[in-house]
């Protein structure tokens, strides 16, 4: 019969090298899994490539792993890596074809690890973080209930008329390219982006689809085009930036198990009575954080704000229409 319950660690913050982060069994330090899979580190030589993490301190894509049962490992994060690998190799439309649910728990594994990581380290009495993410308990409201939803990674799950997470594809033209894998992630908004090849995917793990539907013409406008760089840069800022106002976290809710019952049903519920889904766009702090994505080019604040509240755009003219950017030069920042 399927495993249908759900493990929470939350109720008793039960983080640590000895619990399995997927179903909480007691296990060795030796067994772990790695947070980014051996064959995409293979496939991008990530091995020893660097990473910050929230605390500042500096691991790197090898060292990063998280505590694993074996169970958990060889059937639950192997299958997928090998789903999703298999994915990859076919680019774009490989990518697109996966199960959106797949696509979530991939992603989703990425930054929980990234998040466990970081609870781990709180637990420890020696070390003292600067912003304890265990002591803030709203934030932890919020990964419960991502975790919530992540575990239909190990149990059998339904997601009844949602997905959790809002998914943006895009290819990504090779003319001005040199970056053949990127990552980025943000903590408390959950908004992530990870570049594979030609391939970028950008994502917003906690908002049912919120940001998507929001950014659903700009997406429109530009999915089925081959993005210069900065535009990727843009399409970022502009997805992590709705994340940074969304101003709703979605409950999930298990159906009870009936017997004879394969799989879980989870429903989603979001407060839109009381509270605004977004707290307003504000222009000087949507071009702020244009300017971090845009720090390859050395474009500063000044040069992005327009007269009338306007922003500079490279992904579409004042029209409306897209911008087909092969190379980049300065001369686009007077149009």
């Amino acid at each position: 019969m399927a495993e249908l319950t759900l493990y929470d660690p939350f109720e008793k913050m039960q983080f640590s090298d000895s619990n399995c982060f997927l179903c909480g069994t007691t296990i060795t330090t030796e067994q772990r899994t790695p947070v980014f899979a051996s064959w995409l580190q293979q496939q991008y030589n990530l091995q020893q490539k660097e990473l910050l993490l929230l605390d500042k301190s500096v691991t790197t894509f090898g060292d990063l792993t998280i505590p694993c049962c074996d169970h958990c490992h060889l059937h639950h994060v192997l299958p997928l890596e090998q789903e999703v690998e298999q994915a990859a190799t076919a680019g774009l439309d490989g990518l697109k074809a996966l199960d959106k649910q797949k696509l979530f728990q991939w992603i989703g594994k990425m930054y929980y690890g990234t998040l466990v990581t970081e609870l781990i380290k709180e637990a420890n009495p020696l070390i003292m973080p600067t912003y304890a993410l265990s002591e803030n308990p709203q934030m932890l409201g919020k990964f419960r209930s991502f975790f919530k939803v992540l575990q239909s990674l190990r149990v059998p799950a339904v997601f009844h008329d949602f997905l959790p997470c809002s998914l943006f594809l895009v290819e990504v033209s090779p003319t001005e390219d040199d970056l053949p894998f990127e990552y980025q992630d943000e903590l408390t908004t959950m908004a992530f982006s990870i570049k594979l090849g030609s391939v970028a995917i950008v994502c917003t793990l906690l908002d049912n689809g919120i940001i998507q539907r929001a950014l659903g013409r700009l997406y429109r406008l530009i999915e089925d085009k081959p993005l210069h760089p900065i535009q990727l840069a843009e399409l970022k800022a502009r997805v992590f930036y709705a994340a940074y106002i969304l101003n709703v976290v979605p409950e999930y809710f298990e159906r009870p198990v009936k017997h004879g019952d394969t799989h879980l049903v989870l429903d989603t519920l979001i407060d839109d009575v009381t509270k605004e889904i977004f707290n307003p766009w504000e222009m000087t702090a949507y071009a702020h954080m244009l300017e971090e994505m845009l720090k390859p080019w050395s474009i500063r604040e000044q040069q992005i704000l327009r007269p009338n509240n306007q922003v500079l755009s490279f992904l579409a003219d004042e029209s409306g229409n897209f911008k087909t950017i092969e190379r980049f030069n300065k001369s686009m920042l007077e149009e």
